[in-house]
Protein backbone atom coordinates (compact mmCIF):
# COMPACT_ATOMS: atom_id res chain seq x y z
CA UNK A 1 0.00 0.00 0.00
CA UNK A 2 1.38 3.42 -0.88
CA UNK A 3 2.32 5.60 2.09
CA UNK A 4 -0.15 8.30 1.07
CA UNK A 5 -3.08 5.80 1.15
CA UNK A 6 -2.37 4.91 4.77
CA UNK A 7 -2.17 8.58 5.71
CA UNK A 8 -5.81 9.20 4.71
CA UNK A 9 -8.08 6.22 5.35
CA UNK A 10 -11.27 8.29 4.81
CA UNK A 11 -11.81 7.33 1.14
CA UNK A 12 -11.34 3.63 1.93
CA UNK A 13 -13.79 3.87 4.85
CA UNK A 14 -16.32 5.67 2.63
CA UNK A 15 -16.08 2.86 0.06
CA UNK A 16 -16.54 0.29 2.81
CA UNK A 17 -19.63 2.08 4.16
CA UNK A 18 -21.01 2.48 0.64
CA UNK A 19 -20.67 -1.29 0.10
CA UNK A 20 -22.50 -1.97 3.34
CA UNK A 21 -25.31 0.43 2.38
CA UNK A 22 -25.53 -1.22 -1.05
CA UNK A 23 -25.96 -4.54 0.77
CA UNK A 24 -29.01 -3.10 2.53
CA UNK A 25 -27.38 -2.20 5.84
CA UNK A 26 -27.42 1.11 7.63
CA UNK A 27 -25.20 2.49 10.38
CA UNK A 28 -26.55 3.02 13.87
CA UNK A 29 -25.04 4.36 17.06
CA UNK A 30 -25.57 2.25 20.14
CA UNK A 31 -24.94 3.53 23.64
CA UNK A 32 -24.40 0.95 26.36
CA UNK A 33 -23.61 1.21 30.07
CA UNK A 34 -19.94 1.64 30.86
CA UNK A 35 -19.11 -1.45 32.92
CA UNK A 36 -15.92 0.28 34.10
CA UNK A 37 -17.78 3.18 35.68
CA UNK A 38 -17.61 3.56 39.45
CA UNK A 39 -20.70 2.09 41.04
CA UNK A 40 -21.66 -0.06 38.04
CA UNK A 41 -21.24 -3.37 39.89
CA UNK A 42 -23.07 -2.02 42.95
CA UNK A 43 -25.99 -0.93 40.77
CA UNK A 44 -26.12 -4.36 39.13
CA UNK A 45 -26.27 -6.00 42.54
CA UNK A 46 -28.96 -3.57 43.69
CA UNK A 47 -31.14 -4.26 40.67
CA UNK A 48 -30.63 -8.01 40.91
CA UNK A 49 -31.57 -8.00 44.59
CA UNK A 50 -34.66 -5.90 43.85
CA UNK A 51 -35.85 -8.51 41.33
CA UNK A 52 -34.77 -11.62 43.23
CA UNK A 53 -38.25 -12.44 44.55
CA UNK A 54 -40.36 -10.91 41.79
CA UNK A 55 -42.74 -13.46 40.20
CA UNK A 56 -42.77 -11.69 36.83
CA UNK A 57 -38.98 -11.68 36.79
CA UNK A 58 -38.90 -15.40 37.53
CA UNK A 59 -41.20 -16.04 34.57
CA UNK A 60 -39.03 -13.86 32.33
CA UNK A 61 -35.86 -15.64 33.46
CA UNK A 62 -37.48 -19.04 32.79
CA UNK A 63 -38.49 -17.89 29.29
CA UNK A 64 -34.95 -16.71 28.54
CA UNK A 65 -33.46 -19.92 29.90
CA UNK A 66 -35.78 -22.02 27.75
CA UNK A 67 -34.86 -20.05 24.65
CA UNK A 68 -31.17 -20.47 25.33
CA UNK A 69 -31.49 -24.28 25.33
CA UNK A 70 -32.65 -24.55 21.70
CA UNK A 71 -29.18 -25.39 20.44
CA UNK A 72 -28.33 -28.06 23.03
Amino acid sequence: MPAHAAANPAPRMKQYRDRLRAAGLRPIQLWVPDTRAPGFADECRRQSAALAHDAAEAATAAFIDAGGAWNE
